[in-house]
């Protein structure tokens, strides 16, 4: 039996852990806190319960290919509910102090009706927009997300040499340009836009590929997990368990241990400290790390054992950082949907605060508020609303960490005050500071000392060209035999269910499996052989 070390218990540890356990590994997960779930955790406060993390389900197809692969499905795990309307984007007020939105329902035609209302001729451009991006995620997931790229006998396939040309255009334009020769209102830019974030960039410096993003939103529309987050982070721990995982809570894993042989660097374990402050040696085969790639390659391995050194990480490009506002809010916000949006009218001035060459907290942002007690009434007491308000700032650790009822450090907090101020003004909630009666903030140096963030960003290497695809970091140590790599620092990239397919591709690694395609999921499983791949 294969023993295998997973180091960290976020939603790629759990997801790998259940898919090598079902294998038939041996698994045993160390997890630094006394929860799982890393950056997609939860908070309590004062009969509020926050999630910390992702809140958009998108890209469902990904989880229920994953949920298949262990047997199950989707709807046997989680309770999802429609979005509609999908969310609603504010604008700054008029000038006579009017609020202006636009809400963008679910449903492809009821969006383009919506398109055409606020830019005549919009409708036609809106359709090929997602037709366009429907096909793009299509080529995505059959060869590009589940690839490990260990064999490039994909690019000779009829289908992606029939449309290599658009892939090359797609990939070498920015999103911003492709969007705006097809769409003049700057709302509806920003609408199509908007997604580079998730990705960790700036739609000027994102490539044009990623317009697939709005098929998710505008095609597939948006679902709720009743629970939250959270909830998914749990089925994962229940599944892992299931298959046999184990996990290991308040272990902090301090050194990924090697030894040398005449074919080179192997794994051969880990040592981890426990919360009385112990030292363990664990022995294992296999060492997958779904913790921060920078702290793995540059805290836990030693220097002759480094893919990624530290003078690596000099030319890459980190996402975004992220203040964090956990609001308790007394009586209801009929004025915010279950998502909000709230765009600044020149977005390139908060693009370059964040990502440019003189970094700084925006202001005024463009922020996102989350309402999930519109859907799910368990997150808040009765009478009362629960927002999650995120603030995209420059991934650094100076601006400080986040605390309770303001007393996080100064930049910070003053981000989270004119985030708040700015959702009063611009939704037209009157009142909303005074009605505040839970609050929490987390800062990049809380990222950084709770999930050993690379410059306390909340999202990874962000997905300019040079860092997407084949061009990223992938799963698998170049010098040392048996390490693996998983989570959003890592390929594919960002986000949840990138999380999943990364555990998929150390599941390929492992089994020398180098298709394009997602594992054809088997009615059990059969130990080590691969199954059928499409």
């Amino acid at each position: 039996m294969t023993r295998t070390i997973i180091i960290g218990g976020g939603v790629a540890g759990l997801a790998t852990a259940a898919l090598l356990a079902r294998e038939g590994h041996q698994v045993c997960v160390l997890e630094r806190h006394s929860r799982v779930g890393g950056r997609a955790g939860t908070i309590t406060n004062d009969g509020f319960r926050f999630d910390t993390g992702p809140s958009w389900y998108l890209m469902p197809r990904v989880f229920d290919h994953y949920f298949e692969l262990l047997g199950t499905s989707t709807a046997e795990q989680l309770e999802l509910r429609r979005l509609d309307p999908g969310y609603r984007v504010f604008s700054a007020p008029t000038s006579e102090g009017e609020v202006s939105s636009i809400t963008v329902p679910h449903g492809l035609d009821d969006v383009a009706k919506t398109f055409e209302r606020v830019e005549p001729g919009s409708a036609r451009h809106i359709r090929d927009y997602v037709r366009s991006a429907r096909q793009t995620t299509e080529m995505a997931e059959r060869y590009f997300l589940y690839n490990t790229f260990r064999n490039w006998r994909f690019l000779l396939t009829p289908e992606v040499l029939k449309t290599f040309p658009r892939l090359v255009m797609l990939l070498m334009k920015p999103l911003q340009r492709f969007i705006t020769q097809r769409f003049h209102h700057p709302v509806l830019r920003q609408i199509l836009g908007y997604p580079a974030i998730f990705l960790g960039t700036d739609p000027r410096q994102a490539p044009a590929m990623y317009h697939l993003m709005s098929a998710l939103d505008l095609d597939e529309g948006v679902q709720y997990p009743v629970g939250g987050f959270w909830h998914l982070v749990e089925r994962l721990r229940v599944l892992a368990i299931e298959n046999g995982a184990e996990i290991v809570t308040d272990a902090e894993v301090t050194k990924v241990l090697t030894r040398r042989s005449g074919q080179g660097l192997s794994v051969s374990g880990v040592k981890w400290r426990d919360a009385k402050g112990a030292e363990h040696i664990q022995h294992a085969n296999l060492v997958v790390s779904a913790a921060d790639l920078h702290h793995t390659e540059t805290a836990l391995l030693p220097p002759e054992a480094r893919s990624y050194p530290e003078n690596w990480w000099a030319h890459q490009e980190s996402g975004p950082g992220a203040v964090l506002v956990l609001l308790g809010v007394s009586g209801e916000l009929p004025e915010l949907e279950h998502h909000s949006l709230f765009f600044t009218d020149d977005w390139d001035v908060n693009f370059d605060a964040i990502f440019g060459g003189n970094p700084s907290v925006p202001n005024p942002a463009s922020i996102y508020v989350c309402k999930p007690s519109a859907t799910d009434a368990d997150v808040a007491p009765e009478g009362a609303e629960n927002l999650f308000v995120l603030i995209p700032v420059p991934a650094d650790v100076t601006i400080g960490s986040g605390g309770i009822n303001g007393r996080g450090d100064a930049q910070v907090e003053e981000a989270a005050d004119r985030a708040i101020d700015q959702i009063a003004s611009w939704a037209g909630i009157a009142g909303l500071r005074e009605r505040i009666v839970s609050r929490q903030t987390i800062g990049p140096a809380d990222f950084a000392r709770d999930y050993s963030s690379w410059r306390g960003g909340m999202l990874g290497p962000s997905h300019i060209l040079r860092q997407s695809a084949m061009f990223r970091a992938q799963n698998v140590s170049k010098r040392v035999a048996g390490l693996f790599y998983a989570g959003a620092t890592t390929a594919p990239g960002v986000g949840v269910p990138m999380c999943l397919i990364s555990a998929e591709l150390v599941l390929k690694h492992i089994r020398g499996d180098h298709t394009a395609g997602p594992i054809t999921p088997q009615a059990s499983s059969s130990g080590s052989e691969p199954g059928q791949h499409v």
